[in-house]
């Protein structure tokens, strides 16, 4: 596939400099780019040229469009012949030829069997060129303007997918974000797609929006690199590890219920139990193991997959759910002191596994303590730095630190903590305010100091420096 996305990718991550030439039948435009910007462009389509785009934009009147030619002087580019005429200010010109230069390239975006060549060389000197344009502006807008998604899915539908850089992910709406929120190198786009209801446009087009904003990468799955050295003991390894999983899954399945078996929390979406359960059986399936192991571990991986399919078939049909979840509700109901011990247990084995960065798996002990105990505000706030962690539920953790602090409304560190998230998700005045509000409880915390600058830089700490002051509140004063 020849496409412009994959040019300006290169363009722009390396910072390159020269002129990319698309032609495609008698069509040719020229696009000049400097240490990755995008500085001039030229073609030849009437409705694309100078003139046209300043009467367009309302730059120029009728009157001199209507004499454009009669302004055009060999020794002289157009816009400076206007400017020197009086017809056209400085900033007029610049404003219709970044216009220029952003339409031109977009009109390229629904070509994919036009002909492109780049020529890479020196930069221009930096004074040729006044107006400049960011290239991942182009590449959201373009993409977004692809009617047609074939092509794309042709492409892209046998690539393994790996995550690469959040530095353009704010530019990806919440279901976009969704659906790379889960890529980890382990399976292809067509994988992916058949995880959950995707409608295709939208999914081929955000991959590879991502793909062009460096977000994710791809590569065939032939070209997976392997040391091939280690790569008969890593195997052993991996599959020595998952029999040791699916035998000590097997020896607990009695206490596990079906949100556990599928390693999901109460409330998932159809989406999360359908990956859930497609992982879980790229996983645990028993053709994964060799076939001469013994008959009784043979029989416990069985019954492991049995209780996976099992658990899958009900949560995935949404009557059988209903039915299961009122079955649960209605169950025995513990004592107070049994449940709140049973609750804390929970919480301790989830807080002890985020700290031993387990986080997929500290999340589903930190859910079930939440479901027992309701009203512990420490147990959101280390179930909302566990979701945070995790890509399909990271925003979701907003809402586990908003119910910790409500809970809890006179604990700083649950002010702290929620700031934290804001910051890392790059929400700087939200987390400003976060970080006041723990000092209006607590002057003296150190965290919310630091982060606001208002005392000497201290050894830095992250969500898990909070641990030490769970529990501590501290007075209003």
């Amino acid at each position: 596939m020849e496409h412009i996305g994959f040019y300006l990718r290169d363009i722009y991550f390396h910072k390159k400099s020269g002129p990319l030439i698309f032609k495609y039948e008698g069509l040719q435009r020229y696009l000049f780019f400097h240490d990755g910007f995008l500085v001039f462009a030229k073609i030849t389509h009437p409705q694309e040229l100078l003139g046209e785009v300043l009467f367009k934009l309302g730059k120029i009147s009728r009157s001199t469009y209507s004499k454009i030619d009669s302004y055009i002087d060999p020794t002289l580019r157009l816009g400076e012949s206007l400017m020197k005429e009086g017809l056209l200010s400085e900033d007029d010109l610049y404003a219709g030829l970044r216009y220029q230069m952003r339409e031109i390239t977009l009109n390229i975006f629904p070509f994919f069997d036009g002909k492109f060549r780049f020529q890479e060389r020196g930069k221009f000197a930096e004074e040729e060129f006044k107006s400049k344009i960011t290239i991942p502006d182009l590449i959201e807008e373009g993409i977004r303007r692809i009617k047609y998604y074939s092509k794309l899915e042709k492409f892209m539908v046998k690539k393994v997918l790996f995550p690469k850089s959040e530095d353009f992910i704010d530019r990806l709406t919440g279901e976009e974000r969704k659906i790379i929120g889960t890529i980890d190198g382990s399976f292809s786009a067509e994988d992916l797609f058949h995880s959950g209801d995707f409608e295709p446009k939208f999914f081929w087009k955000s991959l590879y929006l991502s793909y062009c904003l460096n977000i994710i990468d791809i590569m065939d799955p032939e070209k997976v690199p392997v040391k091939k050295e280690k790569a008969e003991k890593a195997t052993f390894e991996v599959k020595d590890k998952k029999l040791a999983e699916v035998i000590a899954m097997s020896e607990q399945l009695s206490t596990m219920d079906y949100y556990q078996i599928l390693n999901i929390p109460e409330g998932s979406s159809p989406y999360q139990i359908k990956l859930s359960y497609f992982r879980l059986t790229r996983e645990y399936h028993p053709g994964c193991f060799s076939k001469d192991l013994p008959s009784d571990i043979k029989d416990k991986i069985e019954d492991v997959f049995g209780h996976i399919t099992k658990a899958y078939d009900t949560l995935g049909d949404e009557k059988k759910k209903q039915e299961y979840d009122s079955k649960r509700e209605a169950s025995p109901v513990l004592g107070g002191k049994e449940l709140e011990k049973k609750a804390d247990i929970k919480y301790r084995q989830g807080r002890t596994l985020y700290n031993q960065e387990r986080y997929d798996e500290a999340l589903k002990l930190l859910e079930e303590a939440v479901r027992l105990k309701k009203n512990k505000g420490v147990y959101f706030l280390v179930l909302a730095m566990a979701k945070s962690k995790v890509p399909p539920f990271h925003k979701k953790a907003e809402e586990a630190f908003q119910k910790a602090i409500k809970l809890e409304p006179s604990n700083p560190e649950f002010y702290v903590g929620l700031g934290t998230y804001y910051k890392e998700e790059g929400f700087f005045d939200k987390a400003k305010k976060q970080f006041k509000k723990a000092l209006e409880i607590d002057p003296e915390n150190k965290i919310a100091l630091k982060e606001l600058g208002l005392t000497e830089k201290l050894k830095k700490k992250g969500l898990t420096g909070i641990f030490k002051h769970l529990g501590k509140k501290k007075k209003k004063r």
